[in-house]
């Protein structure tokens, strides 16, 4: 499933009120920080939370109660998964402690979920008499079970019961900790770039003129040029995923290499997006206006940024990524102006995902009034 522009749209209001909720949170923090009028937030905490709440919500709805437990076990697999990779991959096999933890857990997330299909489905028969899954919902799960029902179970047209268990788990997988890294690092460069926070600050207060808590249309968010540019500059300079593997189809040639079927081939996207040779002299700079005219002539070759892979293989769920973090940084940017707290070490941590080691503790004013 891709998620086409009008899913997208209608996901975007599910992200401005859980940001909405987040940034009540700032605010209370803000109101004890003893007349400081600002106050310490880690974003990696924050986004984290956010991230997993926005994403759980797109992928489950909120209307079963088994939903937050979901959540709560696919977070902690995740955690575990994203250690693994520090493993040799011999272990990955091995009755470890961690592997028979992982299982478990795993066993538990896949008995909630089918919980929830089958609320789902009973809830739909019980309204219309019929076995259909088709109004189960505009969410991912509701949306995925159109595509299977017990009664079609096993035909070549539908989806079986673990498809679908398994795409939720990879849409939350792939989307909540890159997204929530994707947003820590664009604050990161927006507090160190203070000029530019203030230039895309004035874009979204004069673009945005929502409502507090409202989500940004298409039409205002195909205006923030300048925050379209910074976070395409952002994924650049420190790209959610640093390195990608892909599998030979066949044989092939590569830059006079010859490549035989079936070899694993690791794409170091953090290296080759700081290439010089690519980028310019200024590879290692913040400049978001080598984007002024679009992702494919920002450098000297038009595929040069892989931060959502490309071809057949590009993340699927791009779209949504891209529309989640500027309707959160746009409600933020309205409402909060951020520093670099005196307390941040930088030492980015290359693990499947690039994040802060030390955290990161942003100072945080309220500029609503």
């Amino acid at each position: 499933m891709r998620f086409n522009l009008p899913r997208v749209q209608s996901m975007s209001a599910v992200t401005a009120e859980v940001t909405k909720q987040m940034m009540q949170q700032w605010r209370e923090q803000l109101g004890q920080s003893g007349g400081k009028e600002e106050a310490e937030i880690d974003m990696i905490l924050a986004f984290n939370d956010l991230t997993a709440k926005i994403n759980g919500r797109v992928a489950f709805g909120t209307s079963h109660e088994d939903v937050e437990e979901v959540i709560v076990l696919m977070r902690e697999m995740q955690k575990h998964a994203t250690a693994a990779t520090l493993d040799a991959p011999i272990l990955w096999y091995l009755p470890t402690r961690r592997n028979l933890h992982v299982r478990r857990l795993n066993k538990q997330l896949r008995s909630k979920i089918m919980s929830i299909m089958q609320a789902r489905l009973a809830a739909k028969g019980a309204k219309s008499g019929a076995g259909d899954a088709a109004g189960c919902g505009d969410d991912l799960l509701g949306l995925l079970l159109e595509a299977w029902t017990p009664q079609r179970r096993g035909s070549a047209e539908t989806l079986t019961a673990d498809e679908v268990i398994d795409e939720c788990k990879t849409f939350f997988a792939a989307g909540q900790e890159t997204t929530a890294t994707l947003l820590v690092w664009a604050m990161f460069l927006l507090a160190v770039h203070p000029q530019w926070q203030d230039r895309v600050r004035e874009e979204v207060l004069r673009e945005f003129r929502g409502g507090d808590g409202e989500a940004p249309s298409a039409d205002v968010l195909g205006q923030l040029k300048l925050l379209h540019m910074v976070l395409l500059e952002t994924s650049r300079l420190y790209p959610p995923i640093v390195y990608i593997q892909r599998r030979a189809a066949m044989d092939v040639e590569l830059a006079g290499i010859k490549v035989p079927q079936g070899t694993v081939i690791s794409i170091p996207i953090a290296m080759l997006h700081r290439d010089k040779e690519v980028w310019g002299p200024d590879a290692d700079e913040f400049n978001p206006m080598r984007f002024e005219h679009g992702a494919t002539k920002a450098a000297k070759d038009p595929k040069a940024l892989l931060s959502f892979s490309l071809g057949p293989r590009v993340c699927t769920g791009q779209n949504f990524g891209i529309v989640e973090v500027q309707v959160a940084m746009a409600m933020i940017l309205r409402k909060f102006s951020f520093s670099l707290s005196s307390k941040y070490v930088h030492k980015p941590k290359y693990l499947l995902s690039l994040t802060p080691k030390l955290g990161m503790p942003l100072i945080v004013k309220n500029i609503d009034g």
